[in-house]
Parts: C-alpha cells; sequence; structure tokens
C-alpha cells in the first residue's frame, strides 16, 4: 500500500501494531510459565488479558476508519520476541532469567508505547479523535506495564539477580 497520505501512514502503523500485538499475546503465556517470580508471573498473566483488551480495540479503531482489521507483519516485534526467546531457553539461575525477561518485556513496551504515540498524533491530525481515545486507552496501560514491571525489578527481582553467583564460585572468590 503507497503512502500517499498521512491516513496512509496511520493505517499502516495500525496494521504493524494489531501485528505486533497478536505476536505479543502468543508470547505471554510462555513468558509467564517460565517466570519464576510470583508477581512477575502474575504480572505477564494481567498484562495478556490486558493485550487482549489492545487488539480489540485496535479492531474498533479499524471499524470506526472503514478499513479491514488486517495486519502486516512486525519486524520489530519479531525481532524483540525473538531476543526474548532466547533468555527464556538459557540455563541459567532463575532470579537472573526473571531479570532478562522483565528487560525483554520492557524492551516490547516501550516499542508499543512508540507506536501508539504516533497513531495517536496522527489520528488526532486527521480529525479522527475517537480512534485517538481508543490507541490513548491502550497506551496509558501499557505506560502502565512498564512502570509495573520496572517497580517490580527495582524492588525485587534486579536485586536477587546481583546476589546470584558465577556457577562454582564462592562469595569470595566473586569479590575479588
Amino acid at each position: 500500500m503507497p503512502l500517499a497520505t498521512l491516513h496512509d501512514l496511520m493505517v499502516d502503523q495500525l496494521k504493524d501494531l494489531y501485528h505486533a500485538e497478536r505476536q505479543e499475546l502468543s508470547a505471554l503465556p510462555r513468558m509467564a510459565k517460565t517466570a519464576t517470580t510470583p508477581a512477575l508471573r502474575s504480572a505477564l498473566d494481567d498484562h495478556r488479558q490486558q493485550t487482549e483488551s489492545h487488539v480489540a480495540r485496535l479492531e474498533e479503531a479499524f471499524a470506526l476508519l472503514g478499513v479491514p482489521a488486517r495486519g502486516k507483519p512486525c519486524k520489530g516485534m519479531e525481532g524483540l520476541l525473538a531476543e526474548g526467546k532466547e533468555i527464556l531457553e538459557e540455563d541459567g539461575d532463575d532470579a537472573v532469567k526473571d531479570a532478562g525477561i522483565i528487560a525483554s518485556a520492557q524492551r516490547v513496551e516501550h516499542y508499543e508505547i512508540a507506536g501508539y504515540g504516533c497513531a495517536i498524533r496522527f489520528a488526532g491530525l486527521l480529525g479522527h479523535n475517537d480512534v485517538a481515545q481508543l490507541l490513548g486507552a491502550t497506551l496509558e496501560e501499557e505506560k502502565a506495564t512498564d512502570e509495573k514491571l520496572t517497580a517490580l525489578a527495582a524492588s525485587d527481582v534486579n536485586t536477587r539477580a546481583a546476589h546470584t553467583l558465577p556457577t562454582g564460585s564462592t562469595r569470595g572468590e566473586a569479590l575479588h
């Protein structure tokens, strides 16, 4: 689809977000299953439920615009999720892996925050305030998830990961 107008670009961005959200929806259950920190598992399960509503909001936005709800391959999300999958498949300390899951999840959230922010601005400029409002609700949830993950990392997971000793070493060896 040629990008002749800002409307074309906005629809293109929505298609990208739609595919990204659907990819995330597929990845979140495995992330939650792999997480060992109960609060992290809960946060990922909660976000999976939120992501279902993000997909529904995008479908509603497409309907408001009179455009079929179809995604286009989102290579950015594919890459982020592939990197996250590497963390899930690594052997290692549970706390360190949980810290990696949080880092991966936050990269995903930041990607989505940027995408929604742009789409909201485009919708507003084009007078699609109803679409901008729908997307704004999702943007606020993405930001809240990022803040929740930051708090979880700072208050628990990263501290436990920092105190993990390399395999086969003692506390004294790790300090030198």
